[in-house]
Formats: C-alpha cells, structure tokens, sequence
C-alpha cells in the first residue's frame, strides 16, 4: 500500500505524532504521490495494530492529548520490502486526456481545439513551475531525491506536451 509506504517512511527519519505526518503528506508526499489524504489515524491504527509502529501517549501542558509514533523493527522491514517493490511496479499510467481522445468524435472541432489549446498552456506552466522548484531545492541544497523526482516529472510533462501538439496536428 502507498499509504503504508509514505507513512513509515516519514518515520524513517523519527518520531512523530499523527498531525505531523498528515502535514508532511499534504506538504510533500501529495506532490509525488497519489495518495488519499482523509484519515491518517486509522492507518496508523492498523499499522500499530499490525506491530509495525509504536505509540506514546505525550500530554502537553495545554491543549488535545497527542500520540507520538514511532516505526519498530517489524515496520523498518515492512518498509524496505514495499519500497523496494514499489520500485519494480509498473502500471500502465491513466490519463484522463485518453478518454477525450477515444471520444473525440462526439466533440465540436472547435470546442476540442480551445480546450487542447488550454491544456498545452497548463502543461507549459507545470513545467515551468517545476523548474523552479527544482532551482530553489538546488540553491537549498535540500533533499537530493527530491530534485531527481522533480527532473522525473518534468520529463513526463514534456512528453505530455509533445503527445499534445501531435494530437493537435492530427486533429486540426
């Protein structure tokens, strides 16, 4: 499971309690991954249960109790065995454009070639975007493997791009 993978990655790295990780989802992992981010206790539950965390009970001095988590042995292998899977799953990527293609005889020439011409915008400015972010990690020096899935995702929009104007030449 993804969930399970990013989660006990974020512990990789210490303890944390449920708010932090959910944090650290939406901050960073939600940029890399696809992941649902709606309840982050029940997975932390099941992997608890499962000995694959442990939780502390901490009472602030003021404030909601919190629980700090913390990953075991069990989840350390757990990790590397599904990290390591993760690296050789290969699925076939959906993107939706596919089906406005396989559709596209139903659509009004001119409504399709707005909507193409919008999209190349959009891919442009993701591009773009992630070429500054990727400038800023490297002027931080922060987290090298975050440039390198930056540099991934670039490639795979610049191939979007390219698939885009083709269509649009095969269409218009």
């Amino acid at each position: 499971m993804i969930q399970d993978l990013i989660i006990l990655g974020l512990l990789m790295s210490g303890p944390k309690h449920g708010y932090q990780i959910k944090k650290l989802i939406r901050e960073i992992a939600a940029n890399y991954a696809s992941i649902e981010n709606t309840s982050i206790y029940y997975p932390l539950r099941r992997m608890k249960k499962n000995g694959l965390l442990t939780e502390k009970h901490i009472k602030p001095e003021a404030g909601l109790n919190k629980f700090v988590y913390s990953i075991t042995k069990k989840g350390k292998e757990i990790f590397n065995k599904l990290l390591y899977k993760n690296f050789l799953k290969l699925e076939r990527p959906f993107i939706n454009t596919d089906l406005s293609i396989y559709f596209l005889k139903y659509m009004n020439k001119k409504m399709a070639s707005k909507r193409l011409t919008q999209r190349l915008e959009w891919l442009r400015r993701i591009k773009k975007w992630l070429a500054q972010t990727k400038d800023k990690l490297a002027k931080q020096k922060k987290e090298p493997a975050l440039s390198l899935i930056i540099q991934h995702n670039i490639e795979l929009i610049k191939a979007e791009i390219k698939f885009s104007k083709y269509l649009f030449n095969e269409i218009f």
